[in-house]
């Protein structure tokens, strides 16, 4: 049996290249004692991998260069060493980027693909989805009656974003998207008040429009022009969510930063930025509360699935260039 692989080859430099990395056939891991043998189904791809590309100094460790790279996946267990696995179990890990995985029984959670779809478990019921929840609910501190602004609003967290704020009883959600297709699906669909192409002009311009009477929380997935655009739109007391600066991502110089800073001393405003592995208390609730709408149908999700490994690549750089709507997955 042949187990399919991505390896990065060398650390990109400005956007990935296909020649960073390679497709290697392996043997298929012999699971050791306290794991489990699991064969992949959907793999995901995610902005943050691509610090992880980098050497750099960050919150997760750099992929080793000539090995096999990492990333969140959901699976079907056909061997078990482990108490409490057996073949046919479903569990998500985060041994991505390969057909197989042995994965350690204590690094691998199980899952119900009779409660919901698998992929599901690596966006709307997943990691994606408790970003979302953490960063609006406990990071932004949002209330009832917030106006909410959310850059990268049709992607896999933003529109959870938009939706949760909705649900919770905000007075008015603002999304930016990079087209006109996601703009409707964000007014049409997930229910925002208001939304614009940020390619159709200046976003604080558009930003002013959509919300007159300015913002209490952003929800930054963007970075660059869009923040700087919410501090300038920000109320009294507003606070914003750093949770990604994608637009930054491949810079080789390092992007300026807003000009406009001095106004949080106006509008006694709060940056906070977050991860996502700081708020895993937040899991149970978050199930329980977000799960109750996903399945009443309260709150929407989209996913973008590319088939095959040999394409999950291409997939990430789809991801970086916005060519999603909802959570990127790659089905095996």
């Amino acid at each position: 049996m042949i187990n399919r692989e991505w390896h990065l080859l060398s650390r990109p430099v400005g956007w990935p290249k296909p020649e960073d990395f390679a497709l290697v056939e392996a043997p298929v891991p012999t699971p050791g004692e306290g794991q489990v043998l699991v064969r992949n189904k959907y793999l995901s791809v995610d902005p943050y991998m691509r610090g992880r590309m980098s050497a750099a100094k960050s919150y997760a460790a750099p992929y080793e260069l000539g090995k096999v790279m990492q990333g969140g996946a959901v699976g079907e267990v056909i061997e078990s060493h482990a108490e409490g696995f057996a073949p046919g179990d479903h569990v998500l890990h985060f041994l991505g980027w390969r057909e197989y995985a042995a994965v350690d029984a204590q690094q691998a959670v199980k899952v119900d693909p009779g409660a919901a779809p698998l992929s599901t478990y690596l966006g709307v019921l997943g990691m994606t989805g408790l970003t979302a929840y953490a960063g609006l609910l406990r990071t932004a501190s949002f209330k009832e009656g917030d106006a909410v602004f959310v850059s990268g609003a049709a992607g896999a967290v933003g529109s959870q974003v938009g939706q949760i704020a909705r649900l919770k009883g905000a007075s008015r959600v603002i999304g930016s998207a990079g087209s006109d297709e996601k703009v409707k699906l964000l007014l049409d669909e997930y229910g925002f008040d208001a939304a614009f192409n940020y390619k159709h002009g200046p976003v604080a311009e558009q930003l002013r429009e959509a919300a007159p009477d300015g913002i209490d929380v952003y929800f930054d997935n963007v970075g660059g022009e869009h923040l700087e655009a919410a501090i300038g739109s920000l109320n009294l007391g507003g606070r914003i969510a750093v949770c990604g600066m994608i637009s930054v991502y491949n810079n080789t110089e390092p992007a300026p930063g807003p000009r406009n800073l001095a106004r949080l001393i106006q509008t006694r405003g709060r940056i906070e930025g977050f991860l996502v592995g700081d708020h895993y208390d937040l899991q149970p609730q978050f199930v329980q509360e977000v799960g109750q709408w996903v399945a009443s149908g309260e709150l929407k999700y989209r996913e973008t699935v590319v088939d095959g490994v040999e394409n999950t690549l291409e997939a990430f750089l789809g991801v970086l260039r916005g060519d999603n709507i909802g959570k990127m997955v790659v089905k095996l």
